[in-house]
């Protein structure tokens, strides 16, 4: 059995979400940890994960977007403080790595670490796991804010960095998640045969399209098999081994 540590289920339509969660059990896949975008991305999937026990809803906000008001964020974390029961972590959240390669101006990064620097107090206090997106200098950034509040319980998804925050994260028992397009991305590739599988899990981050084999295919759950079958020819591992840790990793991870 597989379980996808990271997927945006709310952003598919709802003839290919339906079609999707109809065909989980056909192809292996036991659960699907839902992260979410925003407030109303939170109650969609929270609907979702009543609806469905398959569905494990996380809530939070996704950096790669304008910064919301002070009022907007309040309100969210109002929303997730009184429904934390039924929250399995805190994310999607993190630093908006992208939107400031992109951005035609200076981004100010201030106000994104700070409200990081919020949903990371908000899971130390909640005793939840945190998903983050956090990827090459912004890791580092991450896992300062983790140090400072004692956080441990971290899954840095479709992460990307060097060795020196890789070192910094596997010895701090951190997570990361393998996307599909570790069959045909070099520095994935790399990534994986030095990082423990002990700490490593399997995602799609679907919607997201990807290319190489996947080129012009609907991105969903079934194609975690490639997934574990590269991982376990770069660990140089059985191709059942390694679904078994990788599988396990991911329900002790999120206690799902």
């Amino acid at each position: 059995m597989m379980i996808d540590a990271h997927i945006h289920l709310d952003h598919y339509d709802e003839d290919d979400r339906k079609e999707i969660l109809a065909k989980l059990a056909e192809h292996g896949v036991e659960a699907l940890v839902a992260v979410s975008f925003d407030l109303p991305s939170c109650i969609k999937n929270r609907s979702s994960s009543l609806e469905d026990n398959r569905i494990h809803a996380a809530y939070g906000f996704h950096p790669e977007q304008d910064i919301p008001s002070i009022e907007e964020m309040d309100q969210l974390f109002s929303w997730m403080k009184e429904h934390i029961d039924e929250m399995v972590a805190v994310g999607e959240v993190g630093l908006p790595y992208y939107k400031k390669l992109e951005s035609l101006v200076p981004l100010d990064y201030e106000p994104y670490i700070q409200l990081l620097d919020r949903f990371v107090a908000f899971a130390a206090s909640s005793q939840k796991p945190i998903v983050l997106h956090a990827v090459y200098d912004d890791a580092q950034i991450a896992c300062e804010l983790l140090e400072k509040h004692g956080v441990t319980k971290a899954h840095f998804h479709w992460f990307k960095g060097d060795d020196i925050v890789v070192k910094r994260m596997v010895k701090n028992g951190y997570f990361i998640s393998i996307t599909p397009d570790c069959l045909y991305e070099d520095e994935i590739q790399q990534l994986i045969r030095k990082y423990p599988i002990e700490q490593m899990m399997i995602e799609t981050d679907g919607p997201w399209p990807f290319e190489g084999p996947y080129t012009n295919q609907r991105t969903e759950p079934k194609m975690m098999v490639q997934s574990i079958e590269k991982i376990a020819e770069l660990q140089a591992r059985t191709i059942e081994e390694t679904a078994k840790i990788l599988y396990e990793n991911t329900k002790k991870f999120y206690g799902i």
